[in-house]
C-alpha cells in the first residue's frame, strides 16, 4: 500500500474521453488514499483545426485562451489538467528532426504540470505515465519525480501512428523509467529487454458492477425472445480486432444457436454477410451499465478475436467481466489469454470455437460457475493497484537511501 503520496498520472486519454480507460480507473483508485493530478494530453495543432467544431476541442480552446480554468477538482484528492500548451502535430517526421520538437513539446507540457503541482502544493510526487512514449521521453529529466512509473496496457508500437518513431523511442523510455508495470505477459517479457524492473500486475474491472451474488441483475427483454442457446458477445464490433469469419461460421454450423452480437459496429461489420443470417442478433449500442445484464442471458460468451501482433497481447477485460458472472467463456488463443486457460476455452480456428462451445454447453455446472466467479472477482481495481504498489515499493526498496524520499510501506 501507498498512502499519502502525491501522484501525477499523464493520460494517454483525456478524462472526458467516453469510453472507459485503464488509466482513470487505476487514477480513482490512487485517489482513495493518496492526491492525484490527472494531466489530459496537450491539444495538438492538426486536431485543434480538424475537431474545432466539436465541444472537446472547443472546452481546450477555451483554456488555451484562459476563459476555462485548466485545473479542475473531480474529487477531494483528484485534479485533472487541461495543459495550456498546444503542442506541434509532428508524427510525419522521424528521426533527429522528431526528436528536436518532441523535446520541445515536452517542455511546454512539462511546464504546465510543473506550474499545477505547484499550486496544488505537490512533493516528491510519483509519475504514472500511460503509454505517453513520445511526450514521455522527457518526464523525467523535466520533473524530477521521485519515482517514475510506465504503464504499458496495449502493443501501441504495432499501430501505424506510435509505430514510425515508437519502435525507436518506447525501449529508451522503458530504460530510463524507475519500473515497468503492465497488464500482459507479452508486455512485460517486451520490457524485460530494456530493464529488469518490468513487472505483469494483471488488470482490474469494476467487480460489484458484474457481480450477481450482492445485487439483482435481471435479463433485458429483447433477450427473452431470442431462442436459447445464446452465444453473446458485448463490446466494440471492430473489424480489426474480431473476426467475421469466425461469426459466419458459427452461424451457419448450428443455426440451432443464437448469436447476439451487443455493441457498435465499424464499417466493415455493418455490411457483412452476418446481417443476412438469421440466428445472428445485432442489439447495437448499449449504456456500459446494461452489459451486465446482457452478459446475464448469454449461455456462453465469446471474445472471437484474430490472433496476430495487433491483439496478442491485449488485455481483454471483457473476459474478467463474462468470468465474473460465471459465464462458459470461448475465446482466441492469443498470449494474453494464458492467463485465463484455467478457466476458459481457447482455441484458433472457426471449427475450433463449435466444438468449443458445444463443449462449453455440455459441461457447465455450478461449481465451474462459483470457480469463474471468484477469478473473476479476484481481479478488481482495488487488487491491480495493490499489485502495481508492490512493484513500485519493491524497486524502492533497492534503490539508494538518498532517493527513498518516502515512506515504504511493503505488505
Amino acid at each position: 500500500m501507498i498512502e499519502n503520496q502525491d501522484i501525477i498520472v499523464m493520460g494517454i486519454q483525456a478524462w472526458d474521453i467516453e469510453i472507459g480507460s485503464n488509466c482513470k480507473n487505476i487514477a480513482l483508485e490512487f485517489a482513495k488514499n493518496n492526491r492525484v493530478l490527472y494531466v489530459n494530453p496537450p491539444l495538438d495543432r492538426v486536431s485543434k483545426y480538424r475537431e474545432r467544431h466539436t465541444e472537446k476541442i472547443k472546452k481546450r480552446i477555451r483554456v488555451l485562451k484562459g476563459e476555462d480554468d485548466d485545473l479542475v477538482q473531480i474529487g477531494g484528492t483528484m485534479w485533472n489538467l487541461y495543459p495550456k500548451t498546444l503542442t506541434e502535430s509532428i508524427n510525419f517526421l522521424k528521426g533527429k528532426a522528431f526528436d528536436f520538437f518532441n523535446k520541445r513539446n515536452s517542455k511546454g507540457f512539462a511546464n504546465d504540470i510543473l506550474e499545477a503541482a505547484e499550486r496544488l502544493g505537490f512533493k516528491d510526487y510519483i509519475v504514472f505515465n500511460d503509454s505517453s512514449m513520445f511526450l514521455g521521453q522527457y518526464i523525467k529529466e523535466y520533473l524530477n519525480p521521485s519515482f517514475y512509473v510506465y504503464y504499458m496496457r496495449d502493443y501501441l508500437t504495432k499501430n501505424p501512428y506510435w509505430k514510425k518513431n515508437g519502435v525507436r523511442l518506447e525501449p529508451k523510455l522503458i530504460e530510463n523509467a524507475d519500473c515497468v508495470v503492465n497488464n500482459s505477459t507479452l508486455y512485460a517479457e517486451y520490457g524485460k529487454q530494456y530493464t529488469e524492473h518490468s513487472f505483469m500486475v494483471g488488470q482490474g474491472c469494476d467487480t460489484s458492477l458484474f457481480n450477481d451474488q450482492i445485487r439483482e441483475i435481471e435479463i433485458p427483454t429483447d433477450l427473452l425472445s431470442i431462442p436459447k442457446p445464446i452465444i453473446g458477445y458485448v463490446g466494440f464490433l471492430s473489424s480489426r480486432r474480431l473476426s467475421i469469419n469466425i461469426l459466419e461460421h458459427l452461424a451457419k454450423a448450428r443455426p440451432d444457436w443464437s448469436i447476439v452480437l451487443v455493441g457498435p459496429e465499424d464499417d466493415l461489420f455493418s455490411v457483412s454477410r452476418l446481417h443476412e443470417i438469421d440466428n445472428v442478433y445485432f442489439l447495437g449500442s448499449r449504456d456500459s451499465s446494461q452489459l451486465p445484464n446482457y452478459i446475464k442471458g448469454f449461455d456462453v460468451a465469446i471474445n472471437p478475436q484474430h490472433i496476430n501482433e495487433a491483439t496478442m497481447g491485449n488485455y481483454p477485460r471483457k473476459i474478467d467481466e463474462y468470468l465474473a458472472m460465471g459465464k462458459p467463456t470461448v475465446a482466441s488463443a492469443t498470449k494474453a489469454m494464458e492467463y485465463f486457460k484455467e478457466h476458459t476455452y481457447l482455441g484458433e480456428t472457426p471449427e475450433d470455437y463449435v466444438v468449443l462451445i458445444e463443449k462449453a454447453l455440455k459441461e457447465n455446472s455450478t461449481n465451474l460457475e462459483a470457480s469463474r466467479r471468484e477469478f473473476g472477482l479476484s481481479h478488481s481495481w482495488e487488487n491491480n493497484v495493490n499489485e502495481i504498489y508492490k512493484c513500485i515499493l519493491r524497486v524502492k526498496e533497492n534503490q539508494p537511501k538518498s532517493k527513498q524520499q518516502w515512506a515504504l510501506s511493503l505488505p
